[in-house]
């Protein structure tokens, strides 16, 4: 049941059954989950499912810190990583909403450094630089399209610039972010390819210059606080630290260890892409609000036209980059809307689902997907970011095999 001391109750529990989930197979998603946390294949996890605004489903396995024996928690918070870009997505879209800002403004309205931004040309080995075509957007920047990338998403020239330029410190603000990746070249043309990249990052920084608040604090005045997403922020303060989630200190599979943010520590970069921690309770209260198209408990925070924008594919023809570490992102019959990607097609994809979910992760293990068709959500939280791949589309899979109606 997702409830909370400081925020009213808004979902209330159901038994599987009256919601078109077969009580076994539920219970067997858990059982699968507690088997590989007991073969110490995985630290731990919350998983939580709501269909038709009931819970069904909130279970929590294995340990919270395996390297002091805490078992998991209900309300155990993780680092989302980048489950944190749909909520600022959302952000966005509320300034579009106050009549702030436009999909098709050029991102350099609000972050001047954009203006004299060039694209990496490549000639017989050499880079050039070059003035793109067409100057990037926030609709780029929401849907991956604007030329940037992530530095390890590879080791392209770009990508090693980003490296040395030390895009991933969160020693910098998001102001100082923004002016340091402006220094560096576009690795494409705006508009013509799909990166995943440090877009929502930098539209962080765009929050703030077009609300004239720190990110932290417009998430908090407009998001947060009026969701009751109590425990979501960039960092864990002391009176909650004792339920952060942590991950192996040996990966178990032998794998170099991926080290984490230390979300006891305030950092001074509040990333858009990439930082904030949460609970399987407060992420709930967000999707359900998507799913609501907007509203929660009696507040609305967009309208249904602009979460179904957000829902929708935005890429069209536009082709996804294959990463040299991660290769392709985007599963065939997949596009990507305004924040999260979006199922255009059954039969092309090999995992269960609807047409019309949309879905995201982090990349220390979470997931999500919100089903509109089936009106229902799930969400997997656990801090495993080596198996990942291996988690979430069994998580998927049980969860609609546990679907009967």
């Amino acid at each position: 049941m997702i409830t909370h001391p400081k925020t009213p109750r808004v979902l209330p529990d159901a038994e599987p059954a009256s919601m078109g989930f077969d009580a076994q197979r539920t219970r067997h998603i858990a059982k699968v989950f507690s088997q590989e946390a007991a073969a110490r294949r995985l630290p731990g996890a919350v998983m939580l499912v709501a269909r038709k605004g009931n819970i069904v489903f909130h279970e929590a396995v294995g340990q919270q810190d395996p390297q002091r024996g805490l078992a998991m928690a209900l309300d155990s918070i993780f680092r989302i990583y980048s489950m944190t870009k749909p909520i600022v997505s959302v952000a966005v879209m509320m300034l579009l909403e106050r009549g702030r800002l436009l999909l098709d403004d050029p991102v350099a309205t609000y972050l001047p450094e954009f203006a004299d931004v060039k694209v990496a040309h490549f000639e017989g080995g050499q880079m050039n630089l070059r003035s793109p075509h067409q100057a990037p957007t926030v609709q780029d920047l929401l849907r991956h399209t604007a030329g940037l990338t992530y530095e390890k998403r590879g080791s392209e020239p770009v990508q090693m610039m980003y490296a040395k330029a030390e895009m991933d410190s969160r020693d910098r603000s998001n102001a100082e972010f923004s002016k340091a990746l402006a220094q560096l070249p576009l690795m494409f043309e705006p508009g013509t390819v799909w990166e995943y990249s440090r877009a929502t990052d930098l539209l962080g920084a765009l929050v703030e210059a077009v609300s004239g608040q720190t990110l932290g604090v417009f998430l908090q005045e407009n998001i947060l606080g009026p969701l009751g997403m109590v425990d979501t922020a960039f960092s864990v303060p002391i009176e909650k630290q004792h339920r952060l989630a942590e991950p192996f200190d040996i990966d178990p599979e032998g794998k170099p260890p991926v080290p984490l943010f230390d979300m006891r520590v305030v950092p001074k970069m509040e990333s858009g892409g990439a930082g904030l921690a949460s609970t399987t309770h407060d992420y709930a209260r967000f999707l359900q609000c998507l799913l609501n198209e907007g509203t929660l408990g009696g507040v609305r925070i967009l309208s249904p036209h602009s979460v179904r924008l957000m829902a929708s594919d935005h890429l069209g023809a536009i082709v996804q980059h294959p990463s040299q570490r991660l290769g392709f992102m985007l599963n065939p019959g997949t596009g990507f809307g305004l924040g999260f990607q979006v199922r255009m097609a059954v039969g092309m994809d090999s995992l269960l689902g609807s047409v019309g979910m949309y879905s995201w992760g982090g990349s220390a293990g979470t997931t999500f997907w919100v089903d509109p068709v089936q009106e229902f959500f799930a969400i997997l939280m656990t801090q495993a970011p080596n198996q990942r791949d291996y988690y979430r589309p069994r998580f998927r899979n049980l969860v609609y095999a546990a679907l009967v109606d």
